[in-house]
């Protein structure tokens, strides 16, 4: 059954796989910093890729002062339900060029990985969207709409701007979004929640300005030590989270070993885990503090000197059930009454996101089991997500009565975020069979 699908897909993935190269070559990152055109030009080729693939009314969706997002859209049969397929074709930076085994932004494939930035977080989306569009050719049994943003990975900045502005072009029965990720290489996996997020700013201070060390060391601090004793604070001994009146839950703990976990992330030898219970309780239903960022004196500069001034950035992913404001107000009164000796101490709240938990029951969540059930020819898993997608929550309080899903095919080793990021090929071609299926499905 849905063999037709599987053999388009089939004949179709030497397009997919060079399109998402193509995508990949252009170092779409939108960070402040970098060059706008560059994303500018990454939504052009998504624009093109959308006509090819047989979408109407393909546009770019501008808002001042934001990157471009890209839409498209295709009629099914009268009343048959609207599906929104979402995506992002910005990227995260490179990070050190001497970490990666070949140029960030030149695709490289090998042992059935495509290797590149973007690849997987989340051009891959991208890719899977139109190959399982193309798959279905003109026997499209639903409505289809594609909106791929471009600032995702600067946490949405425009996002309620762009769905104020496009609230009915955008307006489906149900909203796949294409950012998450498989539990395992060809283990179908649908995310069924995510931590939430917020973040400050911290600074220290211990005198008007800086004096010489070695005449007035001894009397007064420095900074730079009390802003050490300020994010030392932030944890209990086991490396728990030390704020006090979080929320934190249990999580099914499926079958991660530490071995796996260390594989996946690379620790130094004889680095311990910090916190308790399961993990995926940590990665998915605990909260969990880094620091992300720390301002003083930079090494290459340093003179003998008391530094006055010390800044870090700390960032909190929270749990789902945990109210973002109340948990930042934690976190921000926790380093307030953290400062030895006296320092003046100034905290300045961030972002603010919240968790999700997904309702996962209905017809559109009964159409992807089967779906992955059909592409992956595996039995679908749920899991949660330590990260945090601010258009989760956006796109569910947007649209209410759209059920909401979350899907990919990022995989742990992937390395999103980090150097040598890459995604399983076979996993596109599942995931494609996998959406086309579900969408014929749902049609029916």
């Amino acid at each position: 059954m849905h063999d037709d699908l599987k053999q388009a897909v089939d004949a179709d993935f030497p397009r997919i796989r060079d399109e998402l190269a193509s995508m990949v070559r252009i170092p779409s990152v939108s960070a402040p910093g970098y060059p706008a055109d560059e994303v500018r030009r990454s939504a052009d080729l998504v624009e093109s890729l959308l006509e090819a693939s047989g979408l109407e009314d393909v546009r770019l969706l501008e808002i001042e002062g934001a990157h471009p997002a890209v839409y498209g859209q295709r009629s099914g049969p009268e009343g048959a339900p609207t599906v929104l397929l979402y995506a992002h074709h910005d990227v995260q930076p490179p990070g050190p060029r001497d970490q990666w085994d070949a140029a960030p932004f030149e695709p490289l494939e090998r042992d059935g990985r495509l290797f590149g930035r973007g690849a997987a977080d989340d051009k891959a989306g991208i890719a899977l969207h139109l190959a399982s569009i193309r798959a279905l050719g003109n026997d499209l049994p639903v409505n289809v709409k594609v909106f791929i943003e471009g600032e995702e990975e600067i946490g949405s900045a425009h996002l309620m701007d762009f769905l104020d502005e496009y609230a009915e072009l955008l307006s489906s029965d149900a909203i796949i979004i294409g950012d998450a990720g498989n539990w395992r290489v060809g283990t179908p996996t649908l995310t069924t929640s995510l931590r939430g997020l917020v973040d400050c700013k911290v600074t220290v201070r211990t005198l008007r300005f800086a004096v010489h060390s070695g005449s007035f060391g001894g009397t007064y601090p420095d900074a730079n030590i009390v802003l050490a004793r300020v994010l030392s604070s932030l944890h209990e001994d086991d490396g728990s989270v030390a704020v006090k009146d979080l929320v934190q839950r249990d999580a099914e703990p499926l079958d991660l070993t530490v071995e796996e976990l260390a594989e996946q992330t690379l620790p130094v030898d004889g680095l311990e885990l910090i916190g308790s219970g399961t993990l995926t309780s940590r990665l998915w239903t605990q909260p969990s503090i880094s620091v992300l960022a720390i301002d003083s004196v930079p090494i290459r500069e340093a003179i003998n000197q008391i530094v006055p001034e010390a800044s870090a950035k700390v960032s909190m992913r929270i749990p789902p059930g945990q109210n973002p404001e109340e948990a930042l107000d934690a976190l921000v009164s926790h380093l307030e009454s953290a400062a030895p000796w006296g320092a003046e101490i100034t905290v300045e709240p961030g972002a603010l996101g919240s968790a999700v938990d997904l309702e996962t029951t209905g017809a559109t969540y009964d159409a992807y089991r089967e779906g992955m059930r059909v592409g992956y020819n595996a039995e679908p898993i749920e899991t949660g997500m330590g990260g945090s997608i601010p258009f989760v929550s956006a796109f569910g309080d947007m649209y209410p009565d759209a059920a909401v899903l979350l899907i990919g095919v990022a995989d742990p080793m992937s390395r999103y975020h980090g150097p040598n990021e890459s995604v399983d090929l076979a996993d596109i071609a599942s995931a494609s069979v996998a959406q086309a299926v579900a969408l014929r499905i749902l049609g029916e």
